[in-house]
């Protein structure tokens, strides 16, 4: 009963240390959020409102460029996939990796080649462990990233956009993060970037019936203009999107080590009942002991007064 009895202290303290540990980083998890929302809250109007430009632009010119005219019979398709950095984060990763393979499985079955581009050490592992073709891949900044992070990461896709897919060009850019909805909701979404969808929601459509178009005068050019215009526009769209995506890690991982807390506090008490109990039947057997022992002395005491 002793030897058990260490058994579970030992395994208690253990429990203890682990829910130190996860605790401590659910208080992190938790500080950083609030920062992380701070900043797509910041980020979100200034790219909505370089999409309503950039959209303002290629619709009021006559101009073809590369980055707003639709390809009749896209070949080639670029899907850049956004990951955690580390891990013991719940699904988060996982949930992302997911999406972006139903999202390349269903643009196989249009007869596109899917060429795939990473942030975040986890999806990189991911595609290296399964031998999956990677064109490029972006690692330590998930947790926070900053608009320098994005630009360097919107560089190499802009460029495949502007090429021709004969040149390893690609015809459409599509991204797949995380969005944050909630602290306790965080959805894997992917949206199609480029080219630039130029259809109207329906309630710009009806307000534009009653209201007279402007007209656009662009300099030095209208492709000039798109040419300055439409990179930020990339840059903008994939900062907002690594930004939902840390906000969402946070979260996922906050939840996680609050559900490993949790979890850590369950055992420790059910660990705790059953050293209790072997230590309480120690006890017992050693008053049994004791009183078997005295019952003996005293049956022999009684037998040599006869």
């Amino acid at each position: 009963m002793g030897a058990q009895l260490r058994v579970y202290k030992r395994r208690i303290k253990s429990v203890t240390a682990t829910k130190k540990i996860t605790k401590a980083m659910e208080m992190i998890a938790a500080s950083r959020i609030v920062k992380a929302q701070r900043q797509v809250a910041a980020s979100t109007p200034y790219a909505s409102e370089l999409t309503r430009a950039v959209t303002a632009v290629a619709t009021g010119s006559n101009t073809k460029h590369a980055l707003t005219t639709e390809v009749e019979n896209p070949a080639r398709v670029a899907v850049l996939l956004v990951t955690s950095d580390r891990g013991l984060a719940g699904g988060y990763s996982s949930n992302a990796i997911k999406a972006a393979g139903q999202l390349t499985d269903r643009l196989k079955a249009e007869g596109k080649d899917v060429v795939t581009y990473i942030v975040g050490r986890k999806g990189v592992a991911y595609y290296g462990f399964r031998e999956l073709p990677v064109v490029d891949s972006w690692t330590g900044f998930t947790d926070s990233p900053t608009y320098a992070d994005a630009k360097r990461v919107a560089g190499p896709l802009i460029e495949a956009v502007q090429r021709d897919t004969a040149e390893g060009g690609v015809d459409e850019l599509h991204i797949v993060f995380t969005e944050f909805v909630s602290m306790m909701t965080q959805t894997p979404v992917e949206k199609r970037l480029l080219p630039l969808s130029l259809e109207a929601t329906e309630e710009e459509s009806e307000t534009a019936k009653d209201r007279i178009l402007p007209l656009f005068d662009f300099e030095p050019s209208d492709e000039a203009v798109l040419d300055a215009l439409l990179p930020r526009y990339v840059e903008s769209r994939i900062y907002n999107a690594l930004l939902q995506a840390a906000a969402s890690e946070h979260a996922a991982r906050r939840r996680a080590m609050k559900s490993a807390t949790d979890n850590a506090e369950e055992l420790i008490k059910s660990l705790t009942r059953l050293a209790n109990a072997a230590r309480q039947a120690d006890i017992t057997q050693e008053i049994s002991e004791i009183v078997g022992g005295a019952s003996a002395l005293a049956d022999a005491t009684a037998g040599s007064d006869r």
